[in-house]
């Protein structure tokens, strides 16, 4: 994005504040709705997954769900990073939004439809959550605006994001977004109840956010799940890693939460000696488990500037096929 648009999108997006600062003061009572399925448990990011004319497959969107719901996943949030949500159209977000949603009808499987717009475009925005609410999203997820960094402003924006519908909220942190700014948020803002926390260190975050909201805003992991037991231990609801595994987080989430730990412990090693064969984000994983169609890439957005752009060599599904055989098929569940 040019500085030339976002400075644009920037006037818009402040534009919009004070537009809603008359309505943001008013008293509110919009409390969040009581979620149809269970928030907590594992809920891995979707893969938006393409063919080779790089159009998105919505078979593969929507096989996703039933792989989590054969597997017993609690349940699945998109687009957001993992799902290469900047690069995707709002025709694909919406649509995509309704195969997830249809998928999961009549199973456990809770879905969470990301909102956010990556030119801070609140209609977007707007769009996004009313249709997500229409169509029967569990909850709604929204990553802060690109550029608008200072706490007043992203308090504002939340809470009109919150206004919208009465769909429970999860905000997804990141950079410099302070612990108190959640408990301000938890405070003013009746439906946000739940937090992807990758800002700063969140496994030294969690204690604090948990005790100030007397445990009712909810945090949820990220950041590959790399950490799930020390993440339980410390008092995380949620976990959002790759689909790939997800089955087996599940596994290990449930075991741990009926005090059946070493079990757990066992489960969670499994995944990550499997990581040390092949990355979670190969898409390959999900081709060699008859998820996604042989020849299926997934929609990749560009790298930020300064992220690290190495990136592990994919394993072809055969080989992965094997491995999974040879060590894990009495694991997987799906």
């Amino acid at each position: 994005m040019s500085h030339s648009t976002f400075s644009l999108d920037r006037r818009q997006f402040f534009g919009m504040l004070a537009a809603g600062a008359a309505v943001a003061a008013l008293p509110r009572a919009l409390n969040a709705a009581e979620p149809k399925r269970a928030l907590a448990g594992v809920f891995p990011i979707g893969f938006t997954p393409v063919d080779a004319q790089n159009n998105v497959d919505y078979e593969g969107l929507a096989a996703q769900v039933k792989f989590c719901r054969k597997g017993g996943v609690h349940g699945l949030a998109w687009p957001q990073i993992a799902s290469g949500w900047t690069v995707l159209s709002e025709d694909e977000r919406m649509r995509g939004a309704e195969a997830l949603i249809t998928a999961a009808k009549g199973g456990k499987t809770a879905i969470v439809i990301g909102v956010q717009s990556h030119t801070a475009d609140f209609k977007e925005t707007e769009r996004y959550a009313k249709h997500a609410e229409t169509l029967g999203a569990d909850a709604i997820i929204c990553i802060a605006p690109p550029g608008v960094t200072a706490g007043r402003e992203i308090l504002s924006y939340y809470q009109r994001l919150g206004q919208l519908t009465s769909l429970p909220l999860f905000a997804q942190t990141g950079g410099d977004f302070t612990v108190d700014l959640l408990v301000q948020m938890f405070n003013e803002i009746p439906t946000f109840r739940y937090v992807k926390d990758e800002a700063g260190e969140p496994l030294e975050r969690v204690a604090e956010i948990t005790q100030r909201t007397s445990g009712k805003l909810k945090c949820f992991s990220g950041k590959g799940v790399n950490t799930l037991m020390t993440e339980m231990e410390r008092g995380f609801v949620g976990h959002c890693p790759f689909v790939s595994f997800s089955d087996l987080y599940a596994s290990a989430y449930d075991a741990w939460h009926a005090g059946r730990f070493q079990e757990a412990f066992d489960q969670f090693g499994r995944i990550e000696a499997a990581s040390t064969m092949f990355a979670q984000s190969d898409v390959n994983i999900l081709i060699a488990r008859g998820v996604f169609k042989p020849g299926t890439s997934t929609r990749v957005a560009p790298p930020a500037p300064g992220a690290d752009t190495k990136h592990r060599k994919p394993v072809s599904p055969d080989e992965i096929r094997a491995e999974l055989d040879k060590y894990l098929k009495p694991y997987l569940k799906a």
